[in-house]
């Protein structure tokens, strides 16, 4: 009796888990096919009306006008997109996506790991790529991400995945491209629940805290260029970072932090440098220029934190370094930050409104993307030769009332865009109809 109580038990668990999971994986592209008379965004500026891309084992071979370009009918599927857009499927830069799917489960939570100083942690190794909250980003373009992990003075390695997997080996299109840093505050507030006066004050423990982060890049250093004949993993996992093979990745948000931490990151032969988050990082935005820095920008739809700046302070951020010639991406952190990432193409929407063209605003979060993680070669604009990561929208896809995906591909691969979400507004709309 105790027996079939456990197996009632775990059939019932099954039938909730297969309930619930993610949508099965598109198979290979087999086919070739074309997609005939949108508008297509290339994601480097260029707009070509009325096109045609013909895309062959998951690569685009062919793209320009309609008129001028030869298509053979007969030899693949053609998909009519007349008066719709196509763009490259959009970056999620500096996410979380994947590593935690209920904040509140703590099984379900594999954002950070314990410790200070965690080079060596991969954060793709706990990625989840059945995760309910991946699958959600599909149906608003948002097709690729950067997986990063959280906590401590040095968070550990990123890498970067495609949202159409069976597991993190198929997800992963880029393994350990770079290192994450939590930069130690210039400043801080006091602690207002213990009574402490909530005001911003210059940190204490500021210059200590970052020779401790000199003195470990300092070990690290030294134990690279020994013998290595006591493997050290953390300190292995640093050297990437000074043969130029990784890149750096610096959380820091006023000037002064910004600054040194670039300075530090220079002093230490550190080649690939990010500012992210970066909240000041236009006020000296030709220091980052002249040091060729680049920033993932925090999510600008954000509050200003300093009651001296302007309402609008967060949403001209990108336009005051991109004037600049600094290489931007957009970043969704923040409270809900894996909600968010969905909403990466109505961030860039806002860039629009405060100066920057729509073909700027979409290279924050296709080709600028790519370039700043080293992925430009496959995937950030619709180019022959490139990965036919690419979805079509009815409208305008950093505009929310028009972003309306009908199709989505990943190298090529028709990938589903139901979710939990659009399955439930299907059978509500049915419901409520009448």
């Amino acid at each position: 009796m105790k027996n079939l109580k456990k197996i009632n038990i775990v059939l019932f668990l099954l039938c909730i888990t297969l309930s619930f999971a993610q949508q099965t994986p598109a198979p290979k592209q087999v086919k070739d096919f074309a997609i005939v008379g949108a508008t297509a965004h290339l994601g480097n500026g260029t707009i070509i009306e009325n096109s045609i891309i013909v895309v062959s084992n998951g690569k685009i071979t062919t793209i320009g006008p309609a008129d001028s370009t030869p298509l053979t009918r007969q030899a693949m599927d053609i998909i009519d997109a007349k008066g719709k857009h196509v763009y490259p499927g959009f970056i999620v830069s500096n996410g979380t996506l994947g590593l935690v799917e209920v904040d509140a489960v703590k099984a379900s939570n594999d954002l950070s790991e314990m410790g200070t100083y965690n080079p060596h942690i991969r954060s793709i190794i706990a990625y989840n790529a059945e995760s309910k909250v991946v699958e959600s980003m599909r149906p608003n373009g948002v097709l690729l991400g950067q997986v990063v992990p959280r906590g401590g003075r040095i968070a550990g390695t990123s890498s970067i995945v495609q949202y159409d997997a069976w597991n993190w080996e198929d997800a992963a299109i880029k393994t350990d491209d770079g290192i994450h840093i939590n930069w130690p505050n210039s400043f801080s507030r006091g602690r207002w629940w213990l009574g402490e006066d909530p005001s911003l004050k210059p940190n204490k423990n500021y210059v200590k805290q970052v020779k401790e982060l000199k003195d470990y890049f300092n070990e690290a250093k030294s134990y690279n260029k020994g013998d290595k004949k006591n493997v050290n993993l953390p300190f292995e996992a640093m050297s990437g970072l000074f043969d130029g093979s990784k890149h750096l990745y610096i959380n820091a948000d006023d000037e002064k932090s910004i600054t040194d931490a670039v300075n530090f990151a220079k002093s230490n032969g550190v080649s690939k440098i990010t500012i992210v988050g970066g909240y000041q990082a236009g006020n000296i935005a030709d220091f980052l220029k002249q040091h060729n820095i680049s920033v993932m920008l925090q999510r600008i739809h954000t509050r200003p934190e300093l009651e001296d700046h302007d309402y609008d302070y967060t949403f001209k951020q990108a336009k005051r370094l991109v004037d600049t010639g600094v290489l931007v991406s957009l970043e969704p952190s923040g409270q809900m930050e894996r909600m968010n990432s969905r909403n990466l193409p109505f961030y860039a929407g806002t860039t629009v409104a405060y100066g920057l063209t729509k073909e700027q605003a979409l290279q924050l979060i296709t080709l600028n993307a790519a370039k700043i993680m080293g992925i430009d070669d496959k995937y950030g604009t619709l180019e022959v030769g490139k990965s036919a990561t690419l979805f079509i929208s009815e409208g305008d896809a950093l505009d929310m009332r028009t972003n309306i995906v009908s199709k989505a591909f990943i190298d090529g691969r028709d990938i589903n865009l139901e979710t939990h979400q659009t399955e439930l507004w299907k059978r509500y709309s049915e419901k409520y109809k009448e």
